[in-house]
């Protein structure tokens, strides 16, 4: 046991999650951070949600009233089965998901060849970190928008119990091709979690 785990009675901060034994990073996202980016980001055309898992995402998204496709490399029982986003050719007005964390960057390369207008992804905050991303994102297709959760959502692999609080921070990047250039960085207003959970 990691004797750094609990000092001075603190808890040490997990920095990785583990995915289930089904496939690769499957947390399913909280209705309530979809909440979030719908309610601040406003789309027009179809939704494309290309991490689908098994729905959670996209049963929020198709609130917005608009048509929303749903994919995923795996089968959690929704959407279409065994697309691979990251050699897709298939395009949408606008991308929203939550990607398997070690294929973030490719999410983010494919994403904005594919969206025509918006392109949003679910990530730590800490995406914004390193100059690796420096040198290959941020400097060459920066988001237009990062929104920035004031509440810490926690994952759970699907049908794990639900309890206790996350400690890692994450927002919302939004790449917008009607945006000026340059990067803005917004906070999501506290309540998310309560109105939408």
């Amino acid at each position: 046991m990691d004797a750094t785990y609990n000092l001075h009675g603190a808890y040490k901060p997990t920095l990785k999650r583990f995915a289930d034994l089904n496939g690769p990073d499957f947390f399913p996202t909280p209705r309530w951070a979809t909440f979030a980016l719908i309610d601040n980001e406003s789309f027009k055309g179809d939704i494309w949600e290309s991490a689908c898992g098994d729905g959670a995402m996209s049963d929020v998204l198709a609130e917005t009233g608009r048509s929303v496709r749903s994919s995923d490399l795996y089968d959690r029982g929704f959407g279409d089965i065994g697309h691979d986003f990251l050699t897709t050719r298939r395009a949408a007005d606008n991308i929203v998901t939550n990607p398997p964390y070690n294929a973030a960057e490719g999410f983010v390369a494919k994403g904005v060849q594919q969206a025509r207008q918006k392109f949003a992804l679910l990530l730590r905050l800490a995406f914004l970190e390193g100059a690796n991303r420096a040198n290959t994102i941020f400097s060459r297709v920066p988001p237009s928008r990062v929104w920035v959760f004031s509440e810490r959502i926690t994952f759970y692999p699907a049908g794990a119990e639900v309890k206790g609080s996350g400690t890692t921070a994450y927002a919302w990047f939004v790449w917008d091709k009607n945006a000026q250039s340059g990067t803005e960085l917004r906070w999501f207003k506290p309540g998310y979690k309560a109105q939408y959970s």
